[in-house]
C-alpha cells in the first residue's frame, strides 16, 4: 500500500468537455489533489505522515458541522471556515476571476465583495459589485431569501435588501446581502459556459481563519440554493465524482462530472453498478444513505445508529433510514460507537500477522503493527439499502509507515459519515432526480 492513498483536501480546476456551449448536458471537472506537485499549495516539506494526521483532524473538526444541534441566531452550525476542495470560476460582467471553497456539505455559494466593510487577505482580486452589469440584490420578501433558514438571514430594511449571515465553530464568519449573478465555467474550448441569474451571497463583512488564497465558499449540497440545485435541468439533475488514490502524485488526476452522462444509467450485475436511495430529511443541505449492516469478511454486522437518529414517531429501529451522511470532504468514515465496538473487534480478529497497537497520535481507534510477516487485512462490504460496496483495502485501511496500518473508520457518538477514503476508485453518482446514488468500482486514474 502505497502513501499515494493520501486523500486530504482537493483542488478543482475545470477543465470542461461540452456537448453543447449553449445548452450543456456534460462536462468533466478536474481535479487536483492540495498535496500534488500540480497544486499552487504544494509543500514538499511536509511529509506523507503530516499530510494524513491533518486530513485526519480536518475530519474530526468537519464531522461537528453535521450535527443537529439548536442554533442561535447568529450561529450556522458550520464548525471550521476551511475547506477540502478549491473550485475555479468568474463571477459577474465583466468577469472577475474567483477561487474559493467548494463544499458539499454547504448551499449558499458566497464569495468576497467590495466595497468591503471588513475583508480578510486575499491573494485575487475581490468581486467588485459596483462595477457588474449583472449584479442584482435580493429582495427581503423574495422566494430566494426564504430559502435560507430563519438563523441565516436578515433584512436592510431601509434598502429593502435581503441579508444573509454565517458564523462558524472556529470564529470564523461572513454576512453580506444576498444577490443574483452571471457564474462563468470555463471549458476546454477555451468558451466559458455561463449561468445568469445564480443565487450567492455577496459578503462584505468577513473574518477569522480564512485561507487567503481562497474567496469564498461555493455551495454543492442538496439545498434549493446551492449550485448543484440551481444548475438543475442544465445538468439534468445529476452529478458524479471519480476519486483517485493516486491523486497526491504526479499522475494521478480524479474528476467531477456535471450531467447526462455523469452516472451509470441503472443498477446491473454486468456493468458491477450498485444503487441505493438517497433520504430526504433535514436538512436538505446533506446526502443522506441507509447503512444495513458492515462485513468484516464472513461476518456481517447490523449496524444499530438508533441512538442518533429515531424515526418520525421516536422509536428506534435496528436501521433507521437515512442514518449516514455522504461526503466526499470528509476523509475518515465515522461509525456510531456502540456499532464500532462490535465492529472493531471483528476485524481485530480478522487481521492476521500483525498486532494490535495503540495509534502514536491517538486519532485512530484500531491500527496494527507487524513485525517481519505481511499484514493480512480482511475484506470489508458496506450494506447500504440495496448496495452491497466491497471495499479494497485502501478503502478501508490507511498506511501510516512501513510495518503498521490502521483501519480508517473511527467511532463517533455524532453524526455518522461515510468519508472520502472509502469512495476512493469508484464511480459515485448522484440521480438528484430519481433520488439515488450509485457507485461502480473503476481506476479513476486510468478510466477517465
Amino acid at each position: 500500500m502505497a502513501n499515494s492513498v493520501l486523500f486530504v483536501t482537493i483542488f478543482i480546476f475545470f477543465s470542461m468537455t461540452l456537448s453543447s456551449s449553449t445548452n450543456p448536458k456534460h462536462f468533466t471537472v478536474e481535479l487536483i489533489h492540495r498535496d500534488s506537485p500540480h497544486s499552487p499549495l504544494y509543500n514538499p516539506q511536509t511529509t506523507p505522515t503530516d499530510r494524513l494526521l491533518s486530513a485526519f483532524l480536518r475530519s474530526i473538526s468537519r464531522s461537528r458541522r453535521f450535527n443537529h444541534q439548536p442554533q442561535t441566531d447568529l450561529q450556522s452550525g458550520l464548525i471550521g471556515a476551511g475547506g477540502e476542495f478549491f473550485m475555479s470560476i468568474t463571477i459577474g460582467t465583466p468577469p472577475t476571476n474567483v477561487l474559493a471553497i467548494a463544499d458539499t456539505g454547504s448551499d449558499l455559494t458566497w464569495v468576497q465583495c467590495k466595497p468591503c466593510q471588513q475583508c480578510y487577505k486575499e491573494n485575487g482580486p475581490i468581486f467588485d459589485k459596483e462595477k457588474s452589469s449583472s449584479y442584482k440584490s435580493e429582495a427581503c420578501d423574495s422566494r430566494n431569501c426564504n430559502a435560507l433558514s430563519t438563523t441565516e438571514r436578515g433584512c436592510d430594511e431601509d434598502k429593502k435588501v435581503c441579508k444573509y449571515r454565517y458564523s462558524y465553530g472556529d470564529r470564523s464568519f461572513t454576512r453580506g446581502d444576498v444577490a443574483t449573478e452571471t457564474i462563468s465555467i470555463g471549458s476546454a474550448s477555451g468558451s466559458p459556459v455561463s449561468f445568469p441569474g445564480t443565487v450567492f451571497g455577496c459578503g462584505y463583512n468577513n473574518g477569522g481563519n480564512f485561507d487567503e488564497t481562497g474567496s469564498g465558499i461555493i455551495g454543492l449540497g442538496g439545498g434549493n440554493l446551492s449550485l448543484i440545485s440551481q444548475l438543475g435541468s442544465s445538468i439534468s439533475n445529476r452529478f458524479s465524482y471519480c476519486l483517485s488514490h493516486k491523486s497526491s502524485t504526479m499522475n494521478g488526476t480524479s474528476v467531477i462530472n456535471l450531467g447526462t452522462s455523469s452516472i451509470p444509467s441503472g443498477a446491473s450485475i454486468v456493468s458491477n453498478v450498485l444503487s441505493t436511495p438517497l433520504v430526504d430529511k433535514e436538512p436538505q443541505t446533506y446526502y443522506y444513505l441507509t447503512l444495513e449492516a458492515i462485513s468484516v469478511g464472513n461476518t456481517k454486522i447490523p449496524y444499530t445508529s438508533s441512538m442518533y437518529y429515531p424515526n418520525e414517531d421516536g422509536v428506534s429501529s435496528a436501521a433507521t433510514k437515512g442514518n449516514i451522511i455522504i461526503d466526499s470532504g470528509t476523509t475518515l468514515t465515522l461509525l456510531e460507537s456502540g456499532f464500532y465496538d462490535r465492529f472493531g473487534a471483528a476485524v481485530e480478529e480478522s487481521v492476521t500477522g500483525a498486532k494490535r497497537v495503540s495509534d502514536p497520535q491517538g486519532l485512530l481507534s484500531h491500527c496494527f503493527k507487524s513485525g517481519s510477516a505481511e499484514i493480512g487485512l480482511p475484506e470489508i462490504t458496506v450494506h447500504f439499502s440495496g448496495a452491497d460496496v466491497r471495499l479494497s483495502a485502501l478503502n478501508a485501511f490507511v498506511k501510516m509507515s512501513e510495518d503498521m496500518v490502521c483501519l480508517s473508520m473511527i467511532p463517533t457518538n455524532e453524526v455518522a459519515i461515510y468519508g472520502n477514503f472509502a469512495q476512493m476508485d469508484f464511480l459515485v453518482g448522484y440521480d438528484l432526480e430519481s433520488r439515488r446514488v450509485s457507485f461502480q468500482r473503476m481506476d479513476c486514474s486510468a478510466d477517465l
